[in-house]
């Protein structure tokens, strides 16, 4: 049987972007594929590993813009440092696995924060270093940021019943994060691959968007693996072998017996 490595989707954008939603539908096409999948969704809001980022974004540190985006990196950086192993070894089996949210966020909300544009690079490739070198971070094979403008994503998030944290809340923020976003997919094309929303100032159809993502990703995935072809020229199974050789007894009996 053919084995292959895995191969590991990001699903990003801002906040009201629609993650969620195609997130989920890309997951069910992936099984519908025959895909073995694993999935993750950051930040992780109940595991240890995301204390800061749960304590950051209640404003326990302040506001978004009080706490520097250095410091407010690592709190998302460790939580994803928890998942690390896990990845990895759902890499290593071959799965498929969809992330909601990844380093791409941690680059655009807290790249937001930055008014210089080299000091924002300089930041990104930092956070690159520490996250997928130092951390060891497994690399995604495609990101996919989902690009919708700020004033669609706040009119999506006003249809929502949960209650906004710091970043959602802010439309400062929300509109500075959907820049970076747009910074990302022009600085790293090879890294960051964008998909435009709207339409005419309307979100498109949530299917359409899906077929979108979807013709994104149908190129890369790995080879499915096939069950190994048995040999032509294969011996026969012991049963077989032993039937064969007690047909040619009662051949070698018969032929006595007309002897007599």
């Amino acid at each position: 049987m053919e084995s292959t490595e895995g191969m590991l989707i990001v699903i990003e954008g801002t906040d009201g972007a629609g993650k969620s939603t195609q997130f989920r539908l890309l997951l069910e096409r992936l099984q519908a594929d025959g895909r073995d999948t694993a999935t993750f969704k950051f930040p992780r809001y109940d595991e240890d590993s995301s204390y800061f980022v749960r304590e950051y974004l209640k404003g326990t540190y302040g506001q978004a813009e009080d706490v520097g985006p250095y410091t407010s990196s690592m709190f998302y950086a460790l939580d994803r440092y928890g998942a690390a192993a896990e990845i990895r070894a759902a890499l290593a089996e071959g799965k498929v696995v969809l992330i909601d949210r990844y380093v791409g966020s941690n680059m655009a909300h807290q790249g937001s924060k930055f008014k210089n544009v080299e000091e924002r690079r300089g930041f990104f490739i930092w956070l690159d270093n520490l996250e997928f070198e130092m951390l060891g971070v497994p690399r995604p094979d495609l990101n996919l940021i989902l690009n919708v403008p700020a004033a669609v994503a706040e009119q999506l998030l006003d249809q929502t019943q949960k209650e906004r944290d710091i970043h959602e809340s802010n439309a400062s923020h929300l509109e500075q994060t959907v820049n970076v976003y747009e910074d990302l997919s022009q600085l790293f094309p090879k890294d960051f691959t964008r998909i435009d929303c709207v339409r005419d100032g309307k979100l498109m159809p949530i299917e359409t968007i899906h077929e979108l993502l979807w013709q994104k990703i149908v190129p890369l995935l790995p080879v499915k693996e096939t069950p190994a072809e048995p040999e032509a020229n294969a011996p026969l199974p012991d049963d077989t072998q032993a039937t064969n050789s007690d047909s040619k007894e009662h051949a070698f009996a018969m032929e006595g017996a007309s002897d007599l």
